[in-house]
């Protein structure tokens, strides 16, 4: 992939794919993955053709693909369907595990100027109140993309933004600021340390616990509008 500014709506502009069926393939999942198609909607390779402009080639090698990975399922009589159905507890879980990868590269990465950054979004962060909502989650959405960008892993960006836009939008109570601060200053101090492991198992735990999923009990409970990072506490 390299840099491009033409890409068709549904991808990045600065994303190029090798070939039309690899980009049809991006453009697709993420409609699948995000809700813009529901489950048991009939994917008609000509009219998918018509709207992205391309011929049904890319388009028929792209559903291919999909039906492979399970998003989309062949019928002899209705063609193509969806057939995906996160549960949030699959989105919650998912998610804590990307959190968890990209906090055990980041220690291996991290330098000095990303972790003074961290903490400084981390002090400001504890000194809002949950009363401003607004600024407390574009903090806490700071905090989780720039643990996530010091993975620098570009696929890790693109995972959890994608699984983050495909997550339910649904009000749910902030997690006391006091304690999401607790746990980021403990992140930090692990990333600090150079220690992935720890900081795996801390990013993990926080991302559950802000989601209200508790390992092994299957329960889970979306509590306020997804934003980029801003779903974990």
């Amino acid at each position: 992939m390299s840099p491009n500014s033409d890409n068709p709506p549904g991808l990045p502009p600065t994303v190029v794919y090798s070939s039309k069926s690899d980009m049809i393939t991006a453009i697709l999942r993420e409609m699948i993955l995000t809700g813009a198609v529901e489950d048991g909607t009939q994917m008609r390779q000509r009219d998918l053709a018509a709207q992205l402009g391309v011929s049904p080639t890319p388009v028929r090698e792209a559903i291919r693909r999909l039906e492979a990975e399970g998003l989309l399922e062949s019928d002899p009589h209705r063609g193509s369907t969806v057939v995906t159905s996160w549960s949030v507890e699959d989105r919650a879980r998912i998610r804590a595990r990307l959190e968890s990868l990209a906090a055990e590269k980041a220690a291996e990465k991290i330098d000095e100027e990303t972790l003074a950054e961290l903490e400084e979004i981390n002090r400001q962060f504890a000194a809002t109140g949950t009363a401003d909502a607004e600024e407390r989650a574009e903090l806490n959405s700071r905090f989780h993309s720039t643990v996530i960008g010091a993975a620098d892993s570009p696929t890790l960006v693109s995972l959890v933004s994608l699984l983050v836009r495909a997550s339910p939008r649904s009000p749910r109570t902030p997690q006391p600021s006091d304690s999401s601060a607790t746990e980021h200053a403990d992140l930090i101090l692990a990333l600090r340390e150079r220690d992935g492991t720890r900081a795996a198992r801390l990013a993990e735990e926080h991302v559950l616990r802000a989601l209200a999923v508790k390992a092994g009990d299957g329960a889970a409970t979306p509590r306020r509008p997804v934003d980029a990072s801003r779903e974990s506490g």
